[in-house]
């Protein structure tokens, strides 16, 4: 188990596993975007490219992708990329399925790459997280975006910085995943759901209406750590019904109202979104019943599109959510945004939770209602079972910190925002993190409103600030939040409950 924290990073290791597989071996993965031109290296080859020359020599390639809208219908942030992807690859002998059988306007989010050995189940290994094959993911520590960037808010520059993160996964959790992978696969429903419209793209693109069966399932690899880790789900309920979740699926949300229920000093937020009424509901009832416990949330500081229409729509919501937290706990709460050093705003795509240093999350899904009821999502969650008889976070004798491994995270994240060594004392408790975090953007923030004469602060922090929604666009904001871009996929006698 590692967390791999940048694009970069998870790229490298992801070309690293890919190049060192032979005939017979195996490759599974699902996305929401792939761009087929996409380098996994700064000189290497293109996503597309190398699977398609692993499907040439033997390795059995399949994925499934949502089926994306058209271009002229897109957001900037779709497009007929996953399509492109797919045709190169099954020219190549592989199988890549463009994926329409999720519930009316939702999509397909799961993020997550499988690679088995025919020969040697020791090496499986897995990756899950945030980070799709596509343009702009590509980032790293100094955050100067990836060459080969989307269109975004202008606001984020030609080459818009990103902050993600995925995990690298090895042991049993590898079959788990060829589990989820496999019940999608199967789902008889047809990949085109239908449509005529649909019908014709998918003929366009040269896919089947459904998939070829898939080969019996291997042995699940061997113990691989001490880590405990539970995929987490959400599927929204469609009709037909998924085969594996009649009724949907919210183990995702459940599991996070669980753990901040039981949460004593710190919940740790990195979220694309962070918003609903729900999401926070579930915070703001933490907040109330430990006087403890601080929140720290790192979102965006500007929507990836925030044009007259999808801006407001896009920051009511996180307005309602932040107002909610704040009326609760006003001094325990801080909610924050990245730049670069030179000042860019940084888009934080990561979605990880952090709790006591004790558990922690990472996966596709956001802290929104969508990803909670509706999308198809995927989120793993963690525990170091070694560490659950230790002393408390922040102590430093009589344990192994190197085995900590959300403390371990927390400890890599603020130190990179925080422009610290990751051995600096004050980054130690987790309690007292919320003064931290407010002193380093009080610094930045005032660094910017003097002028910028004295040296830059080495933190990257600022205090988010979402500009405010007019009442006359509120008319229309709220019900486009709530039904468009955040909907409820709840069976109907859950809507307008907390209960998930």
């Amino acid at each position: 188990m590692k967390p791999l924290i940048h694009g970069a990073t998870y790229f490298a290791r992801l070309h690293e596993e890919l190049t060192a597989l032979h005939a017979g071996d195996r490759v599974w993965f699902t996305d929401w975007r792939g761009d087929a031109d996409e380098q996994l290296l700064a000189d290497g080859p293109s996503i597309g490219d190398l699977l398609a020359d692993l499907a040439r020599a033997g390795v059995e390639v399949r994925g499934l992708v949502w089926r994306s809208h058209g271009k002229r219908v897109s957001s900037p942030m779709s497009g007929r990329s996953n399509e492109l992807l797919g045709r190169q690859i099954n020219d190549a002998g592989g199988e890549v399925l463009l994926d329409q059988r999720v519930r009316l306007f939702g999509s397909h989010h799961q993020k997550f790459f499988v690679i088995r050995h025919r020969d040697d189940p020791s090496r499986d290994i897995a990756f899950v997280g945030g980070l799709d094959l596509g343009h702009s993911r590509r980032d790293d520590a100094d955050h100067a975006g990836d060459p080969q960037a989307l269109t975004m808010d202008a606001r984020y520059g030609k080459r818009p910085p990103w902050h993600d993160a995925t995990l690298e996964l090895r042991g049993p959790v590898v079959a788990d995943l060829l589990s989820v992978f496999a019940e999608r696969w199967n789902d008889p429903d047809p990949l085109d759901r239908r449509t005529p419209y649909r019908m014709l793209l998918q003929r366009l693109a040269h896919m089947p209406r459904r998939p070829k069966p898939l080969p019996d399932a291997a042995p699940p690899p061997p113990p691989a750590g001490p880590h405990a880790v539970q995929l987490l789900r959400t599927y929204g309920v469609k009709h037909p019904p998924f085969p594996f979740a009649p009724a949907g699926e919210r183990s995702i949300a459940r599991a996070y109202s669980k753990a901040f229920a039981r949460a004593r000093s710190l919940i740790y937020i990195e979220d694309q979104y962070l918003w609903s009424t729900e999401v926070a509901a579930a915070l703001a009832g933490a907040l109330e019943r430990n006087p403890e416990l601080n929140v720290i949330a790192v979102v965006p500081r500007y929507p990836d599109s925030d044009g007259p229409l999808a801006g407001p729509s896009s920051r009511i919501g996180q307005l309602r959510a932040i107002g909610m937290l704040r009326r609760v706990a006003p001094d325990r709460v801080g909610v924050f945004d990245l730049e670069n050093s030179a000042g860019t705003p940084i888009y934080v795509h990561a979605k990880i939770c952090i709790v006591d240093d004790t558990w922690f999350t990472s996966g596709s899904s956001n802290f929104n209602r969508r990803s909670w009821t509706t999308d198809s999502e995927l989120t793993c969650a963690v525990l170091d079972t070694t560490s659950q008889n230790l002393e408390p976070a922040g102590t430093e004798t009589g344990h192994d910190t190197s085995r900590l491994l959300a403390r371990n995270l927390r400890l890599q994240l603020w130190a990179e925002h925080l422009g610290l060594d990751q051995n600096d004392p004050q980054l130690h408790d987790p309690a007292t993190g919320l003064e931290l975090w407010n002193s380093a953007a009080d610094s930045l923030d005032h660094w910017h409103e003097s002028g910028r004469r004295a040296p830059r602060p080495s933190a990257r922090v600022r205090h988010h600030t979402p500009e405010p929604v007019p009442p006359i666009q509120r008319l229309w904001a709220l019900p486009l939040s709530r039904l468009v871009l955040d909907p409820d996929g709840r069976p109907r006698q859950l809507r307008g409950t907390s209960q998930f």
